[in-house]
């Protein structure tokens, strides 16, 4: 096979934390990979300079001209226009209306396709993961948010120009937390990381949860989701009561979905999954025999999803090349 007829598919992820560039082969092989961190500090252009150097790196490593490259997938954080390739708003990232899909073009002169970061890793685990052959995969990712995705038969679902699926949206409680959106009450208000560590950080205040309190006080930002699972490990029994009450208000707002899109798959990932699996299914399940029809929810399987950190690269990546060929 000549250079000129060879297909290459790059994926990429960006996070308010790290970003990810990973080369594949057309038969989705890894060919290079390169991690660098996100330089939040730095400003903007200082991020867009940061993308730029880690897929030159990745390409450079992985042996491949650009002019082979046949597309390039990015997974994205905030609110995205997808038919224009812009990145409307992303407050971790300070970004207003980035155009990154053009320059992204003008970088590498290769074709370029922008989704939201959990409709990758939604789509990464149908096509590699924990959903693989699913007719209707539904993905919900509970971390500081709660994000959500959906492919049917093969394809995202996604609104005219935007990304649709914002379960972490979805009123679970009249009168509720106030969430970021501006609105009361939302799932991932309720039920998100955040609302968890900051009801674990009043527990921890009162004196009901010693494990908490020698590891972490009450500082938000170190109630993190290993040191949930440690906590409740070491006995805290008022911090596994606090995940465990939010994990089955997740599954009765998951079981509101099912009703409505009669998935045969649930993949349930991210950090809060991967620190407490079986304690999160087990509360989800319930959760979802409350929220859902038991002709809806009895056949489908609920799993924890399988690919971690490397779903969003991977479907980026495939997701370009079905919407490219």
């Amino acid at each position: 096979m000549t250079k000129a007829k060879t297909k290459n598919w790059v994926g990429f992820d960006l996070g308010g934390t790290k970003m990810v560039a990973v080369v594949y082969d057309s038969s989705f092989k890894v060919l290079a990979s390169v991690k660098n961190k996100t330089p939040m500090r730095d400003g903007p252009k200082a991020i867009l300079a940061r993308i730029q150097e880690t897929l030159s790196a990745a390409l450079a490593a992985a042996g491949v001209e650009p002019a082979n490259v046949r597309g390039i997938g990015a997974g994205c954080p905030g609110v995205l226009d997808l038919d224009k390739g812009v990145i409307l708003e992303a407050p971790n990232l300070g970004w207003k209306k980035v155009p990154l899909q053009s320059l992204l073009k003008e970088w590498f002169a290769s074709d370029v396709v922008l989704l939201n970061d959990v409709d990758a890793g939604t789509y990464g685990e149908f096509m590699f993961g924990a959903g693989k052959g699913a007719r209707t995969l539904l993905g919900v990712f509970p971390g500081t948010g709660i994000g959500g995705g959906c492919v049917y038969e093969g394809k995202l679902i996604r609104g005219k120009s935007g990304s649709a699926m914002e379960i972490g949206h979805i009123p679970v409680r009249e009168n509720g937390r106030l969430c970021g959106c501006g609105n009361r009450g939302c799932l991932e208000a309720e039920a998100g990381r955040l609302a968890i560590s900051a009801e674990v950080a009043q527990a921890t205040f009162r004196g009901e949860a010693p494990y908490v309190a020698e590891n972490a006080g009450t500082d938000l930002k170190k109630i993190k989701s290993g040191l949930l699972a440690k906590s409740i490990k070491a006995g805290d029994a008022s911090v596994e009561r606090i995940v465990r009450n939010a994990m089955k208000l997740m599954g009765r707002g998951i079981g509101g979905v099912v009703n409505l899109l009669a998935p045969d798959v649930v993949v349930l990932g991210g950090g809060l999954v991967e620190a407490m699996p079986d304690l999160i299914l087990e509360e989800v399940k319930q959760g979802m025999k409350e929220g859902g029809m038991a002709s809806m929810v009895q056949p489908l399987k609920i799993k924890v999803a399988e690919l971690g950190d490397d779903a969003s690269v991977q479907g980026a990546a495939a997701w370009a090349a079905a919407e490219l060929g």
